[in-house]
C-alpha cells in the first residue's frame, strides 16, 4: 500500500464534484432502512437517485413495483431507479454508469446501498477503492446506521456486526422512538456515543429523515471549507435530548460501554507536517500488523510539498487514493486523524507513529 495524491487543486477541474456520491445505509436487521429509503426517496430533491439493495425488507422501497418486476433495474414512481443487486457491487455500479451514459436509465446524481441487515459495510468500502473505474466515477459519501430503538441495546449486546455497523458509521439514525419508552433511548444513545463520538447521531420517527442530513457527509469539492471538513470528521457529543453538538476536539473520546470494550475510538492530532513516506511508512505498518481490526480511518492532514491539506479515508488493510484540496480552504494548522479500532490502544498507534518518524514529534493530545 503507498499513498499518493490523486488530485491537485485544479480552477480548472475538480475531480471531486465530478464524481457521483455514493452513501452506504446499513442497519441490523428491522432496524427500518427500507422504511427511511421509501420516505426519503419521495422527498423534493431526490427525484435523480439510484438505489442499490441487496435484500428485500418487510418494507419494500416500492413493494408494488419492485415484486413485479423480473429485471434487474426498476423505475420507480419517484422517479428515482431502484437496482436489485443479483451480482456483486462492482459489476452493478460499472452497469450503472454505463447505462448512465449510454442514456438507457435516468441521470442520476447520487447513489444510496442498502445493505444486508447482517453484513458488514467495510466491504462496500474496499469496492470503492479496489475498482479503477469506480475510483474515477463515483467517491464515497459515508456510512449511515440506523439503530433500532426498541431493540437496539440487545442487538448492540449480542451481534457483534450490529455493534461494527454502529461503530463505523458517519451517521447514526436512532429509529422507532415512537415506540420505546424515553429512557429507553436515552441510554440508547449514550451506548452509541461511548462506541462512536465521531458520528453526528438524529432520531427518525417513522423512517421521516432530512435529507440534508445525508448530503455532503465527506468533502465533495477541492474546495472544501473549514466547516464542511470539521462537520465530516470533529468529533460530537449528545446533549440531554439527542441533539448533536460539537465536542473538544482535544480530548480523547469517551470510553466505550462495557459490552463494547473491544471497539474503541480516538482523534490524534500533529503538530507538524508529514512527510509522505513517513505517513505511508505509518499506515502501511498499522494495516500489516493490525489490519481487520483497523474498522475506519479518517483524516484531514498536511504533508510537506503540498499545496493544501490532504483527506485521508481508509478502512482495515485498503485506503482510499488521497486527495489534496485547495490551499487556504482548512485554516486548522494541525492534522488530525480519526481512528475507529477494536482491541487498539491509542497509545499503540501514538508510537507507532513516532517509530517509523512520521513527522518527527509526537503527537499531539
Amino acid at each position: 500500500m503507498s499513498l499518493a495524491p490523486t488530485a491537485q487543486a485544479s480552477a480548472a477541474a475538480d475531480p471531486l464534484a465530478s464524481r457521483l456520491p455514493v452513501t452506504v445505509i446499513t442497519g441490523f436487521l428491522g432496524s427500518g432502512k427500507s422504511t427511511l429509503l421509501r420516505r426519503l426517496l419521495h422527498h423534493p430533491g431526490m427525484d435523480r437517485a439510484a438505489v442499490i439493495i441487496n435484500e428485500f425488507g418487510d418494507v419494500a422501497i416500492d413493494h408494488e413495483l419492485v415484486a413485479a418486476s423480473s429485471e434487474q433495474m426498476t423505475l420507480l414512481g419517484s422517479g428515482c431507479l431502484c437496482c436489485t443487486l443479483r451480482t456483486d457491487l462492482q459489476e452493478t455500479l460499472r452497469d450503472l454508469f454505463i447505462k448512465r451514459r449510454s442514456g438507457e436509465v435516468i441521470d442520476f446524481d447520487r447513489v444510496f446501498v442498502e445493505t444486508s441487515g447482517l453484513s458488514d459495510p467495510v466491504p462496500v468500502l474496499h469496492t470503492l477503492r479496489t475498482d479503477g473505474l469506480l475510483g474515477a466515477q463515483y467517491r464515497l459519501n459515508g456510512v449511515v446506521t440506523l439503530v433500532d430503538a426498541v431493540n437496539g441495546m440487545g442487538q448492540l449486546d449480542t451481534m457483534p456486526e450490529a455493534a461494527k455497523q454502529a461503530a463505523v458509521a458517519d451517521r447514526l439514525v436512532v429509529t422507532k422512538t415512537d415506540i420505546a419508552d424515553s429512557a429507553s433511548v436515552a441510554r440508547l444513545l449514550q451506548r452509541l456515543e461511548a462506541l462512536n463520538p465521531f458520528a453526528i447521531c438524529v432520531t427518525a420517527i417513522d423512517g421521516k429523515l432530512d435529507p440534508v442530513f445525508l448530503a455532503d457527509i465527506a468533502p465533495r469539492t477541492l474546495a472544501a471549507r473549514t466547516e464542511d471538513l470539521n462537520h465530516w470528521l470533529t468529533p460530537v457529543a449528545f446533549s440531554a435530548k439527542g441533539a448533536s453538538k460539537v465536542a473538544d476536539p482535544t480530548q480523547s473520546a469517551a470510553p466505550p460501554g462495557a459490552h463494547d470494550s473491544a471497539i474503541r475510538s480516538f482523534c490524534l492530532w500533529f503538530d507538524e507536517p508529514f512527510t509522505w513516506e513517513g505517513l505511508n511508512a505509518a499506515l502501511q505498518a498499522l494495516a500489516q500488523l493490525r489490519g481487520p481490526d483497523l474498522l475506519r480511518v479518517k483524516g484531514i492532514v498536511h504533508v510537506q510539498g503540498e499545496p493544501g491539506p490532504v483527506v485521508l479515508q481508509g478502512a482495515q488493510h485498503l485506503f482510499h487514493p488521497p486527495v489534496t484540496l485547495e490551499a487556504g480552504h482548512d485554516t486548522e494548522q494541525r492534522s488530525r486523524i480519526v481512528f475507529i479500532v477494536r482491541n487498539i490502544t491509542r497509545e499503540s498507534v501514538e508510537g507507532l507513529f513516532a517509530a517509523v518518524g512520521a513527522l518527527g514529534t509526537t503527537a499531539a493530545r
